[in-house]
């Protein structure tokens, strides 16, 4: 059984408890049972079903885990989805997933994935035993404020990466790799919508629950309305991060576009001034007996001479006008 943790709370204080025993325990006035599971198979979960009559739509998007930030009602049970995230070098986000079952008198935790373990939070939430006693949703506040946390580091880390990106494509100097480049930008953009995914959807249950339109203790708004303001900070950061990569990706392009100009020019350049002497070559090249200066002792020093000075005036003249 993948049971992380299994205790009964009652008045803020701990006890342990088996799965087996959970039932007798939250029947207690003002008691409530925590289960912690991880990655349960359907088997698993079955048992954890019967016990506290889950609804088996939500028990079936708690097995498959591949589901954007909710919160739904299920007749006395409310089933909130999160999206857990930490930052893997290099330019990469891990996704993970929480999943809750809460009632008045339990709580139920799915997680998959390896990111946001919730034993720090269950160690740290044990410490406030004041804040137990408003009951399961203060386990849900707990792992929400632990959630929202961890998105601070992937945000700052994004921020490192985007600002690594311009300064590579604003240094003034041409890029090794300009494809790498754009790659790059692109690959931190695929990051940062991923990211928005996670963050953004979870805005609209938080503000449910610090509107009353869930049973949250009156005790406890005050504290989800915190945490609901972190997120909004992280969703504007989101947004304005990915305005930020599409102009530097645009400038990005830009610049190529302008290199590839200038090395079109200095073509051009260097074509032009090889035409010069390509058709003196050419048209002496010919043999003709008619030719002029054909037999003079100087013609030849005089026509390399010529060809000379022609090249030298067009190379005088690109550079004067910016091609080389």
């Amino acid at each position: 059984m993948t049971i992380v943790d299994c205790a009964v709370y009652e008045q803020g204080e701990r006890s342990d408890v088996s799965l087996d025993h959970a039932h007798e325990a939250y029947l207690r006035d003002g008691a409530f049972v925590w289960i912690g599971l991880h990655g349960p198979t359907p088997e698993e979960l079955d048992k954890v079903t019967k016990e506290f009559n889950l609804h088996e739509l939500a028990v079936e998007d708690a097995i498959k885990a591949h589901q954007r930030p909710k919160l739904e009602r299920f007749g006395d049970v409310t089933f909130l989805v999160l999206k857990t995230a930490r930052y893997v070098e290099p330019d990469e986000i891990e996704f993970g997933e929480i999943l809750l079952f809460t009632a008045d008198d339990f709580v139920v935790s799915v997680r998959h994935g390896e990111a946001t373990p919730l034993h720090g939070v269950r160690t740290k939430v044990e410490g406030k035993p004041e804040l137990l006693r408003c009951g399961p949703m203060a386990v849900v506040y707990a792992i929400l404020d632990e959630v929202v946390d961890g998105y601070a580091p992937v945000m700052d880390a994004l921020d490192r990466d985007v600002e690594e990106v311009e300064q590579e494509v604003f240094a003034g100097e041409r890029p090794r790799s300009s494809q790498r480049t754009a790659q790059r930008i692109y690959e931190l953009k695929r990051e940062a919508i991923d990211f928005a995914r996670a963050v953004t959807p979870l805005v609209e249950p938080l503000e449910r629950m610090t509107t009353g339109t869930t049973r949250v203790p009156e005790g406890l708004t005050t504290y989800f309305r915190d945490v609901l303001d972190h997120l909004i900070r992280l969703s504007q950061r989101i947004e304005a991060l990915r305005e930020v990569l599409t102009s530097v990706l645009q400038a990005n392009l830009a610049q190529v576009g302008v290199r590839q100009n200038e090395d079109m020019r200095k073509i051009s350049a260097w074509v032009a001034i090889l035409a010069v002497p390509t058709m003196l070559a050419g048209v002496y090249g010919m043999n003709f007996e008619h030719m002029p200066e054909l037999r003079w002792q100087l013609g030849y020093p005089g026509v390399i001479t010529l060809m000379l000075v022609l090249c030298f005036g067009l190379w005088r003249y690109f550079k004067r006008v910016g091609w080389l």
